[in-house]
């Protein structure tokens, strides 16, 4: 497994790391405890130091876990990064979407930010977490009803005091992270990114490159589909956001699995499967740092780890670009 560092920040990270949404259960159907639990403990026997939380992942469940997880890992070997700025439990700031939690109960999901509130976060997920550090505090959307400057406020706050070693941001686009410049020095900005979706190489990639920030990114398989395992017909379950999303569509899905037949034959040239080399491809891309990926149980947990062994040559990445470059997906 390779470590890379966050930006300027000091906090080494390992390049493939355990995004903990599905563990949350909410939006995503969850995982049994135990599971999780394993899952979590085998990524970290398998290089996987580090794990991506977010108090909105089940409402405080996903970091629940993670926090006895925490107990049976050596601490200052794992990175903890976790996020604020979606509130569920105060309605302030911008009204984000409708939800239901993990007991079928109706939540509404509102962006804000404001400096206390994002103090308040820190030890709410202090205490879930069972630490008192956090490796990276990360504002999960932007909130337009408060100034940038105030939240990059309460980051250096929290950074003087000790409770967190550095601040990142989510789903920021390059002019926002120019803006949080002027307050705060960023380490990091998580974004969606993969095969499929690769908008953020125009602007986001070279700011970030020129200004030595790291980019983390998720939903490298976009979400299953870089698996080959999705079929045109599949029936997502309710509530699933991915039915209606254009990549879900059976056209693209037939034209995303054809490109993936034209790689298979180098991922089993590798002795891997496709998700370990589309993960592979991702961390080797210009200005990535991380890949997040999630998992279950165990098994996905070492599957996931052992992408980080598979180390493809220029002209192989060549060759995935230029097959890349003719697939041509159908817009809604």
């Amino acid at each position: 497994m390779e470590y890379r560092q966050l930006g300027d920040s000091g906090v080494e990270v390992s390049a493939i790391t355990f995004g903990a949404w599905a563990i949350g259960g909410w939006m995503w159907g969850g995982a049994e405890r135990k599971d999780a639990l394993e899952a979590i403990r085998a990524s970290y026997d398998n290089g996987v130091t580090s794990i991506d939380t977010a108090p909105a992942y089940g409402q405080g469940l996903s970091e629940e876990i993670i926090g006895e997880a925490l107990k049976q890992l050596p601490r200052d070997k794992v990175q903890i990064l976790t996020k604020f700025g979606l509130r569920w439990d105060l309605k302030k700031g911008e009204f984000f979407f409708n939800s239901k939690d993990n007991n079928d109960n109706a939540i509404d999901i509102y962006r804000y930010a404001g400096k206390e509130s994002v103090i308040e976060e820190c030890e709410n997920c202090l205490r879930r977490l069972g630490t008192d550090y956090i490796d990276l505090f990360q504002i999960h959307w932007a909130d337009p009803t408060t100034p940038i400057s105030e939240t990059m406020e309460a980051l250096a706050i929290l950074q003087e005091q000790g409770k967190i070693r550095a601040g990142g941001v989510c789903n920021y686009a390059a002019a926002q992270m120019e803006e949080a410049a002027q307050t705060y020095s960023l380490a990091s900005n998580q974004v969606p990114y993969s095969m499929v979706l690769r908008d953020i190489e125009k602007e986001l990639v070279p700011y970030c490159q020129d200004h030595k920030k790291s980019i983390i990114a998720y939903s490298p398989l976009q979400r299953g589909l870089l698996t080959g395992k999705i079929r045109p017909g599949h029936v997502f379950g309710e509530g699933d956001t991915r039915a209606g999303n254009r990549f879900y569509t059976d056209v693209n899905i037939l034209k995303i699995n054809s490109f993936l037949a034209k790689i298979q034959p180098l991922a089993e040239s590798k002795g891997a499967s496709l998700s370990q080399l589309v993960i592979a491809w991702t961390i080797q891309q210009p200005g990535i740092t991380v890949a997040l990926v999630g998992a279950r149980d165990a098994s996905q947990a070492i599957q996931n780890a052992r992408a980080g062994e598979v180390v493809l040559k220029p002209e192989e990445i060549m060759f995935i670009n230029d097959q890349l470059s003719g697939l041509q997906l159908e817009e809604l």
